[in-house]
């Protein structure tokens, strides 16, 4: 695969996470719109590191770290969701919002 595509992959990735994360009202939809945004951003970076310097580590390195505190971010963030719905039934961002008060 050429740099290119890559780099359209990731835009690609980026844009529909952006448009998930703008418009949905459901706390699991908005991080999964996050989520697409964070891949995005990592095949972009890890394409420009696989291009720029293909015999060194660093790059696969960095993205490997930023896939794995993806997964913990999520888990954490499913986990609070899963509360706020068990205790409070909150599973949009409008009621979300509510806590503060």
């Amino acid at each position: 695969m050429s740099l290119d595509l890559l780099l359209l992959l990731a835009a690609a990735l980026f844009s529909i996470g952006l448009f998930g994360a703008l418009t949905q009202q459901s706390v699991v939809m908005l991080m999964m719109g996050l989520e697409l945004m964070l891949g995005g951003v990592i095949v972009g970076a890890a394409a420009i590191w696989h291009f720029l310097t293909p015999d060194a580590a660093d790059g696969q390195v960095l993205v490997v770290l930023a896939v794995t505190v993806m997964a913990v971010e999520m888990a954490v963030g499913f986990a609070v969701v899963t509360a706020l719905f068990r205790t409070r039934e909150i599973d949009t961002t409008d009621m979300a919002a509510e806590l503060k008060k």
